[in-house]
């Protein structure tokens, strides 16, 4: 469902020339490869969560949220891979893994619904 909400909002932009191609075809391709990370310890950087998934693949991305107000780990992230492959054997090996002492959950992220989006904005 996030898919076809997510390509049909791109087609719309697209049609009012607001979107190039290239980025609409990005948008679409990173869908199915970005992964949720929970579970992570406080110490866990962005270069250590790369690092932690790298060996299954391409890694585009990889990002540790951080507390505005603390700026310490909220304990969750993000791993973007280059194709689905990377992403699906990162699923099967990490979740439930240990990384840096924490059992992290590992699965496909989903897509944040725009009420909340709109809603933080205001």
């Amino acid at each position: 469902m996030a898919f076809c909400n997510k390509f049909g909002g791109l087609m719309k932009l697209s049609q009012t020339g607001n979107v190039p191609v290239t980025s609409m075809i990005g948008s679409l391709r990173y869908m199915s490869t970005k992964l949720f990370v929970g579970g992570l310890s406080w110490g866990t950087d962005d270069q250590s969560l790369r690092e932690a998934f790298a060996h299954f693949g391409e890694v585009v991305d990889a990002k540790v949220i951080i507390d505005r107000e603390s700026g310490r780990s909220r304990g969750f992230g993000f791993v973007n891979f280059s194709d689905e492959t990377a992403a699906n054997a990162a699923i099967s090996e990490m979740d439930g893994k240990d990384l840096n002492g924490r059992n992290i959950r590992v699965n496909v992220a989903n897509e944040r619904p725009k009420e909340l989006i709109v809603k933080k904005m205001s």
